[in-house]
């Protein structure tokens, strides 16, 4: 079996992981459980305090003293034991600090999966920017699979979801012992203090490009995080109405949901062209545009034949709007900094979006559906219009302050073989 494989075989277990709770967990919290839109915030902001520092801190004990593979598999085995306890948890405080560890050991695994397969692709000849979108998309594939297992299995309010999740990362964890071993880097005598506790990607924080760019990834990690956080809660909602309870946007949303995780495909295929083309900025405008129109659809968009067709637009959309921005942005930085911190850099990365980014879209969005929430009833246009002006402000604030220069000799690196 070739090295992509194998790498494609990784993306796919540790995507179908998430894929199997993280969209559908917030409807079985609300419905099931009874949680509260603040409660159900604060379990998924879970994600955002564990990488505030977790990825980072992981990232430089793959750098520096224990493979990356190898901690992989022993971050997805504590994982599975924690999904497991999740499942038989029905106290919102419980299930906050089960969710914690969950995520302390979950959510550096992404940005390790991105290391462990650079590292690979690197020592094989190959170019990271050109192959590694080919990897990552079994990624998205396999999360689109488990969502639509858990929906046509009619476990979207079901603590299955979380079994079948932990049954995943057992398996991925044993099919780490077979990846290819990533070394450490080699520690020279007369480094620094910073060097040698693994900290250099924070010298990055010492360009101001990089800051930004840093900044409006965390803010654009806000957004990811309303989306996934109420999405499947907002269509279960159309059940209040009469007219729509029957329709498949209510029997079956998950698998709606997923042709948003279908549009991902096309667009993480077209990073390399896009990026060669237009450079990081714009494409991160895209982004945020992108994720206006996500918001902004999902205001109008309802079951009704017409409502269905922006629902669905908003699917479509959802691909560049986090594509654009997470994945181009991951090998943005695999760019932008030296393969001795590769690690570091990627987990710095990830804290970003998937901590800062994360915690302040959980609980911020949560206390802002309550604020539009009136004896039970939720606001849901207003609830979206809201999320869509902090996007547009994101764009417009973001086009001003961030500046790039194309570097024409990379972006040649980004064209694809005919």
């Amino acid at each position: 079996m070739t090295v992509k494989s194998r790498l494609k075989i990784m993306m796919f277990l540790q995507f179908f992981i998430w894929g199997c709770w993280l969209v559908t967990f917030g409807s079985y919290m609300i419905n099931t459980l009874q949680f509260t839109g603040t409660q159900v915030g604060v379990v998924y902001g879970s994600a955002g305090i564990a990488s505030l520092f977790m990825p980072s801190l992981i990232g430089i004990i793959a750098d520096r003293w224990v493979k990356a593979n190898r901690l992989y598999g022993i971050c997805h085995f504590l994982g599975a034991i924690a999904l497991f306890a999740a499942a038989r948890i029905s106290d919102p405080g419980l299930m906050f600090w089960v969710m914690l560890v969950n995520s302390m050991v979950y959510m550096p695994t992404i940005a390790l999966s991105n290391t462990i397969s650079y590292s690979c692709l690197e020592r094989e000849g190959l170019d990271t920017t050109k192959d590694f979108p080919s990897v990552r998309v079994f990624g998205t594939i396999s999360f689109i699979l488990a969502m639509w297992t858990i929906s046509s299995g009619g476990l979207e309010l079901s603590n299955m979801q979380l079994y079948i999740a932990a049954g995943a990362a057992i398996l991925l964890a044993l099919y780490s012992l077979f990846l290819p071993d990533c070394p450490t880097a080699k520690v020279q005598k007369d480094k620094s203090l910073v060097s040698l506790l693994g900290l250099d990607a924070f010298v990055l924080f010492k360009q101001k490009r990089m800051v930004i760019f840093f900044i409006f990834a965390m803010l654009l990690g806000a957004a990811l995080q309303i989306n996934i956080l109420f999405g499947d809660p907002f269509l279960h909602d159309f059940a209040l109405n009469p007219s729509y309870k029957d329709s498949l946007v209510v029997k079956f949303p998950a698998i709606l949901l997923s042709m948003g995780q279908i549009s991902e495909v096309f667009f993480i295929l077209a990073i390399p062209f896009f990026l060669r083309k237009l450079g990081i900025k714009k494409v991160m405008l895209l982004s945020m545009a992108a994720w206006t129109l996500r918001f902004g659809l999902f205001a109008f968009g309802n079951p009704s034949s017409g409502g269905f067709i922006l629902l669905l637009l908003s699917m479509i959309v959802y691909g560049a709007a986090f594509d654009f921005f997470n994945i181009s942005g991951s090998i943005f930085v695999e760019k932008e900094v030296d393969s001795r911190i590769r690690a570091s850099a990627q987990g710095l990365f990830m804290t970003m979006v998937n901590g800062v980014g994360t915690y302040l879209g959980a609980v911020i969005s949560g206390k802002i559906v309550d604020f539009f929430t009136v004896d039970g009833i939720k606001d849901w246009q207003n609830i979206w219009l809201v999320f869509a002006a902090y996007t547009v402000v994101l764009g417009i604030i973001f086009a001003v302050s961030f500046s790039y220069k194309i570097d024409r000799d990379k972006m040649e690196n980004l064209k694809i073989s005919a």
